[in-house]
């Protein structure tokens, strides 16, 4: 889990209000929490717990994946794979059945490329190592 950056939080949280043209009493009162935290949100003063980021992301109709990301509650691939998950169970289009079977297969080819990184990550460090392999037992032999 990364830091908190809150100060990054707050600007960002300024510039969504505004691009929403809410005042900063209308979001507190929309997120359903104190204008006088609010602000403080925004200054960089309070860290807000996941809860509180959530109601502020519905209020301003944003991901509220995107807010944990700048306040390093949630890392980047975390919300990826959050958000491509999110949409496909959104997809009215598909069945449950459907969805399921979707992100069962999503699962296992991201399963199967961080095997696949992984091992050339192993490879890549035995070789900058000078290690070929060739003095290690066969597998089979263990």
């Amino acid at each position: 889990m990364a830091s908190l950056n809150v100060g990054n939080l707050g600007e960002y949280l300024r510039e969504q209000r505004r691009t929403a043209q809410l005042s900063l009493r209308q979001l507190a009162e929309a997120a359903g929490v104190s204008n006088p935290y609010l602000s403080q949100i925004e200054r960089g003063l309070r860290k807000p717990s996941a809860e509180v980021l959530q109601q502020v992301a519905k209020a301003l109709r944003i991901s509220a994946e995107t807010l944990y990301v700048r306040a390093g509650i949630l890392d980047e691939k975390e919300r990826e794979e959050l958000e491509t998950r999110a949409v496909v169970l959104a997809d009215p289009s598909i069945n449950e059945r459907q969805k399921q079977v979707l992100l069962q297969i999503y699962d296992s080819f991201r399963k199967e490329n961080a095997a696949e990184a992984a091992a050339a990550s192993a490879a890549a460090s035995a070789a900058a190592n000078g290690d070929d392999g060739a003095d290690a037992p066969a597998a089979d032999t263990l």
